[in-house]
């Protein structure tokens, strides 16, 4: 997958998505914000991949990224909302100082809308999020807890997972009770995306 992935929206889209890339190789030799060997496919294995989060989103207007780190989903769902869902607040949420200032950069570079708290997911006060979304950041049992305390009553969390998904949802159904539904990774043949709500601890 490459830029011609993204026919579904404008050139502005495209060039901010362009911009963003140009700083994700610059940042990349100076903090660790994603594997240089994955620079090559950095359209298919993080644009796309965080697209296809926002393309299965329901309709909400806050929108709360955790562990954001290189900005996904957080950054890319921003820029792509900025034209396909204006009314979507994105905040992302990244402890680590440097990156937490380079997502503030790719706001600034990019001029889309959105809000970057530096502190740990546990840490910031409850977001009240309509949409939570967390790319490998923790088992999904920890994960649960951080989107009962920030999602608000209705809301829906978003998880991509790789071929260990069903694995976590078995050990998090332990200590959690929850819906829960699949979607097939468009990028990865082994992946999901799980869609979780209604979720109250046993």
């Amino acid at each position: 997958m490459t830029r011609k992935d993204f026919e579904d929206v404008s050139r502005e889209t495209l060039q901010r998505l362009e911009v963003y890339a140009d700083l994700l190789e610059r940042w990349t030799n100076k903090i660790n914000l994603i594997a240089p060997s994955t620079l090559d496919t950095l359209w298919s294995r993080h644009f796309q991949d965080s697209a296809q989060v926002l393309k299965i989103a329901p309709n909400g207007v806050r929108w709360a990224d955790l562990g954001s780190g290189g900005g996904f989903p957080g950054a890319v769902v921003a820029i792509l909302a900025s034209e396909l869902r204006p009314s979507l607040q994105v905040t992302m949420v990244e402890s680590d100082q440097r990156k937490a200032a380079f997502l503030r950069s790719v706001l600034r570079e990019t001029g889309v809308t959105g809000h970057v708290i530096a502190d740990r997911a546990e840490m910031v006060e409850p977001l009240a999020a309509d949409i939570l979304s967390a790319r490998a950041l923790a088992p999904l049992s920890t994960l649960l807890g951080y989107a009962e305390r920030h999602l608000a009553v209705g809301g829906r969390a978003l998880f991509p997972k790789g071929k260990k998904a069903e694995a976590e949802v078995a050990e998090a159904l332990e200590h959690w009770r929850f819906d829960c539904e699949r979607y097939s990774s468009k990028t990865d043949a082994e992946a999901v995306i799980l869609s979780i709500g209604d979720i109250q601890r046993v």
